[in-house]
């Protein structure tokens, strides 16, 4: 293990973090809140880490090796989560505990989107930007980010970009080099943020709110400047809009980059998992979409329920978090089912949380496989994605994975039900955290300011887990990994 290494890489990248909180300082200017000094503070608490870290180690040379990459992408999303944490304390509004404030900030990087502050309509501009900012930097991934500007990371890159990188598929690259990969997710990732601001603005909601919205919806995160999310907007043109761009974001992003680069529409319906991502959504869609207009007794007609039920199905489909209605009072099963959702999540190299789609169409694609050799035992029949077979390791990692997310949900249910939370409201925290959605049933409809100090600390490490897909996190547990 190269700690020395290690220590110089995260004092680099406390170091660019510390530059996130200049923003909301400019924002606090533009609105005269004179709520700066928290973001100052923070700022050169966090610089000055960093730059002790990366003094104390800055004649360290080496390459990354896989077990440093988790230990880095673990240690930083940790670090950073304290470290976000700080204006949250520092803040008179809100006024939160460090609990509260730590789980805010965890909340926000890893693109979740639950929260325990209400009263967001008024709260400082300065706050609520950087909320947003925080998932926005989440959602992409700011280990990525780090790749992609600081070069002195050289061949190591991979390590850390195969760490934290969502899906299955680890080495896959857009481009021959990692350093360039980097920069082509960002390059995409910034340019759907502006065109997402755009047409938020162009839809009706001020510069801030479009601003503001744009970095919450394409990095999947739900948090909003709002407590009534997008039904405090009251616009069918602006919840279309956030549709359109949550179900872009829910899209692999090498699928984007190749289409960019081709211009051909062909990337994306020749692709197994786009074409699996869209029949789950739309399937689901119609199932919710009948149920709702035979059993709902609200107002809304035809077209209004069209339009809800679309929106919160994408959402939860995405796990982006956002609401248009009070979902928890929709009859039945639908409330449930739309939980249920989350655990599909987006593709693999989206900003959405939840198990990826990919390894549910891997894993439905094994059953039929083992069904088949009920009649035909002696039938070679390999599982291929888009005509191309999917390698063994990929097969048990897929496996894997599985039996780790259901071990990891169960231990975490029943650490949430130790805490005193019904079943209900603890089987849907889990799910909420774990794959990233935010919102949940019962005691956390409406957020998470309730439940116990407890209660959060678990929240957190769950969200934790689920933003690093569990192995990079639970790797850390496991002796072999401290083995030389």
């Amino acid at each position: 293990m190269h700690f020395s290494v290690i220590r110089r890489v995260t004092g680099l990248f406390l170091g660019l973090f510390s530059a996130t909180m200049l923003p909301p300082v400019l924002v606090s200017f533009i609105y005269e809140e004179h709520n700066a000094q928290p973001f100052i503070i923070a700022f050169v608490a966090i610089f000055a880490a960093g730059l002790l870290l990366w003094l104390s180690a800055r004649r360290a040379r080496g390459d990354l090796r896989t077990r440093d990459g988790f230990l880095i992408a673990s240690l930083f999303w940790i670090s950073l989560g304290l470290a976000g944490a700080i204006p949250f304390y520092l803040s008179s509004m809100p006024d939160l505990s460090l609990t509260d404030a730590i789980f805010e900030s965890i909340s926000g990087l890893t693109t979740t989107g639950a929260t325990v502050i209400s009263g967001l309509d008024n709260l400082p501009k300065s706050i609520l930007f950087y909320r947003q900012q925080l998932q926005w930097l989440g959602g992409m991934g700011i280990i990525v980010l780090a790749v992609a500007i600081l070069p002195m990371l050289g061949i190591g890159g991979m390590q850390l970009y195969k760490a934290e990188t969502p899906g299955p598929m680890k080495d896959s690259k857009l481009t021959p080099r990692i350093t360039e990969t980097a920069k082509a997710l960002w390059v995409i990732y910034l340019s759907l943020t502006i065109t997402c601001a755009l047409a938020y603005w162009f839809g009706g909601m001020s510069v801030f709110d479009a601003i503001s919205h744009s970095f919450s919806t394409v990095s999947i995160g739900g948090f909003s400047t709002h407590d009534a999310s997008f039904a405090f907007f009251d616009s069918s043109l602006l919840n279309y809009i956030c549709v359109g761009f949550m179900f872009i974001a829910g899209i692999n992003f090498a699928l984007h980059y190749k289409a960019c680069h081709s211009f051909k529409l062909t990337c994306y319906t020749g692709n197994s998992e786009f074409k699996t991502y869209v029949y789950i959504i739309s399937t689901h869609f119609l199932v919710i979409l009948l149920a709702f207009i035979a059993l709902s007794n609200t107002h809304f007609g035809i077209l209004d329920s069209f339009e809800h039920t679309l929106f919160q199905v994408v959402s939860f489909a995405t796990t982006s978090g956002f609401t248009s209605a009070n979902y928890v009072a929709w009859p039945s099963f639908i409330p449930v089912l739309l939980i249920f959702m989350s655990f599909y999540g987006g593709s693999a190299g989206s900003t959405a949380g939840g198990i990826k789609v990919i390894r549910v169409l891997i894993v439905f694609k094994q059953l039929g496989k083992e069904l088949m050799h009920l009649i035909h035992p002696h039938a070679d029949m390999p599982i291929k994605l888009d005509h191309h077979v999917v390698p063994r390791p990929i097969i048990q990692a897929v496996w894997g994975f599985f039996a780790a997310y259901i071990l990891s949900f169960g231990v975490l249910m029943i650490l949430m039900m130790a805490t005193g939370l019904d079943q209900v409201t603890a089987f849907s925290a889990v799910a909420a955290t774990l794959n990233n959605l935010g919102p949940g049933l019962g005691e956390i409809s409406n957020n998470y300011a309730n439940v116990s100090d407890y209660t959060k600390w678990v929240a957190s490490f769950s969200m934790l887990l689920g933003r690093l897909e569990i192995f990079t996190l639970l790797v850390l547990f496991t002796p072999i990994f401290w083995r030389d």
